[in-house]
């Protein structure tokens, strides 16, 4: 197999990485304390300012791969999904945080026209923030088969009942849509043909945050994972994604390359940014008086 990066992919490379070394390291101490000094989910400002930075040099938008991106494959775009996982929330910056990359993905490959331009665009643009409700309490909902959040038809709209919890990025107060996944024909014999997505306005009556979650004790503010309630949630029949009956092929679609570029490339950047931080620390350290070239330090 040919791993041989394209001279476009090579060029991004080196500007995200100068990008990074220039502007986004030399932040993180003041993100920190904007998190934790400000509403804990509110953007802080210095990740604002980042942004703007960010889409003046063309680093924006850079994991779709056609004309709203970088026009990268998973290939191409992987080392920079590594390089901006070196620090948790850099990827806001350049527009490719989850869940929205994996939300602009399913609108661009899957959205009508009129979602395009309600909610697509402003993604795109970074003015809004979106969530992704799938997972549920009460089943393994690791598959999405067992999911039992309910979509029913009611004339021109569809009204949604479920709980669902690790509703990515609805905790934001810049979120302003969710994408739902619930069951439009729990009796359909084929299994994966019961499902179907709706986008839900973040607003809309019979929405019930319940409580912000921690991920194996991590805080995730300012974007959060919460548990949310939907109590007869009525939106409009328009909102469906791709038709009813195609929600577990939306989510293959969504989830497929996501895994690897948003989530496992980041962790290799993670781990690798923390490796290097452990060897120059070994080389700095001091313990019990010797150094690590085995010298007394007096």
């Amino acid at each position: 197999m040919d791993f041989d990066h394209s001279p476009r992919a090579l060029e991004l490379q080196a500007q995200l990485s100068t990008f990074m070394a220039r502007h986004v390291y030399l932040a993180e101490t003041l993100y920190g304390k904007q998190v934790e000094s400000g509403h804990r989910h509110h953007r802080p400002p210095i990740l604002e300012e980042l942004k703007r930075l960010a889409r003046a040099e063309g680093l924006w938008n850079l994991f779709l791969p056609g004309d709203h991106g970088a026009g990268l494959s998973n290939l191409g775009y992987a080392p920079l999904a590594e390089i901006m996982g070196r620090i948790s929330w850099a990827s806001e910056i350049f527009n490719c945080s989850a869940p929205d990359t994996g939300n602009m993905e399913v609108l661009s490959l899957y959205g009508t026209a009129e979602q395009k331009k309600r909610w697509l665009g402003p993604l795109l643009a970074g003015e809004i923030r979106s969530a992704f409700s799938m997972t549920e309490p009460e089943v393994a909902s690791s598959d999405a088969t067992n999911i039992q959040c309910s979509i029913r038809r009611d004339g021109e709209e569809y009204i949604v009942n479920g709980r669902k919890w690790f509703t990515s990025g609805a905790m934001s107060e810049d979120c302003k849509v969710l994408i739902v996944m619930g069951k439009t024909d729990p009796g359909n014999p084929n299994k994966h043909l019961q499902q179907s997505m709706i986008l839900v306005p973040r607003e809309t009556p019979g929405i019930r945050i319940v409580r912000d979650m921690r991920v194996f004790g991590y805080d995730d503010a300012p974007v959060g994972h919460p548990e949310i309630v939907y109590d007869n949630v009525r939106v409009p029949a328009t909102n469906i994604l791709l038709g009813e009956g195609r929600g577990f092929e939306t989510a293959q679609g969504r989830l497929g390359p996501g895994r690897i570029h948003h989530h496992c490339m980041r962790l290799i950047g993670c781990a690798q940014r923390a490796l290097e931080l452990m060897c120059a620390r070994v080389q700095s350290r001091v313990a019990f008086g010797i150094t690590s070239s085995g010298k007394w330090k007096r």
